[in-house]
């Protein structure tokens, strides 16, 4: 039988003080070092380290970096652990021309607003100024005294009801459309109150329908690139699709006025070709004296009808 080895107490006890004093001086250290990160945070917390130092704007156009940072009230004084997304976003979209922000926080002190416009739409003059239209129709407090450039001019509207319709179709449009667009007419007629005429800026005129512009603009492009080079005229889209030229128009408007210029242009003209000289007054001559003459009523009743 094996003798185990017996250790007497007094050989024990210092091995335990032993252990005993290295976990008292770990619980210290420990101790020590949460008690210094506290006083560090502390110290941080209220020292300019905790500060903002960055400010990114992100997204804006019309309405300036500073602008925003001043909505959001955020400064390079800010504790950046102060800082509430939620409520700067609420402060941010309050703008009548903000319709989205975000708040992103970066360790250590850097901040990053991103927004989102609403888009113009068009100017209206008003008062020798232009009121600035956005996409649901309502009107800027701000006036410009020159039209922006990144939108067409709304002419005509004065009535709210179709300017806000007009907003809502063009807000509809693609970009590379709305931006080939210099002016939108409003142009009423009796049985169609829609009716509009654009000016473009390649020099076309576009007829359309206020109510179906954003389903047929679209196809502007394609329509234009298919004209013969140097053409004018007005693009008809609101019923079907068809070219007008200028030169077409202005001919019949001229045939038309010579019609009427000249009064019984064919019966002015019928007698001399008839008689072999002018006819100078007719209603003084004598029908009974001539018989040719006396038929003339005759020929002039079907050109007249021509």
């Amino acid at each position: 039988m094996e003798e185990r080895k017996v250790v007497s107490i007094e050989d024990r006890i210092p091995k335990l003080k032993q252990t005993r004093r290295k976990k008292a001086n770990r619980r210290l250290i420990l101790y020590l070092t949460i008690l210094f990160f506290l006083i560090a945070a502390v110290v941080y917390l209220q020292s300019p380290l905790s500060n903002v130092r960055n400010i990114t704007v992100e997204g804006e156009y019309h309405v300036s970096a500073e602008e925003i940072q001043t909505l959001a009230g955020i400064t390079t004084e800010t504790n950046y652990w102060r800082i509430d997304p939620e409520a700067l976003k609420e402060k941010i979209e309050s703008h009548e021309e903000i319709t989205f922000a975000s708040i992103d926080r970066s360790f250590p002190n850097n901040v990053t607003i991103e927004v989102e416009e609403a888009a113009r739409i068009g100017y209206v003059q008003s008062n020798g100024r232009y009121d600035v239209i956005m996409e649901d129709g309502s009107r800027l407090e701000e006036e410009t005294a020159l039209p922006g450039g990144d939108a067409p001019v709304l002419a005509g509207f004065n009535k709210e009801t179709y300017l806000k319709e007009m907003s809502r179709e063009l807000k509809e449009l693609p970009s590379s459309v709305s931006d080939l667009i210099s002016e939108v007419h409003w142009e009423p007629e009796d049985g169609n109150p829609y009716k509009i005429r654009l000016y473009m800026n390649d020099g076309y005129q576009v007829e359309a329908s206020i109510r179906t512009f954003s389903e047929k603009m679209p196809a502007y492009p394609s329509i234009a690139a298919q004209l013969e080079e140097g053409a004018e005229g007005i693009i008809h889209i609101d019923v079907g699709a068809y070219f007008e030229e200028f030169n077409a128009a202005e001919g019949s408007e001229e045939n038309a006025g010579t019609g009427e210029s000249s009064g019984s242009g064919v019966e002015s003209e019928e007698p001399v070709e008839e008689g072999g000289q002018p006819s100078g007054e007719p209603e003084q001559e004598d029908p009974a004296a001539d018989p040719e003459r006396s038929q003339e009523p005759v020929v002039d009743e079907p050109l007249r009808q021509e």
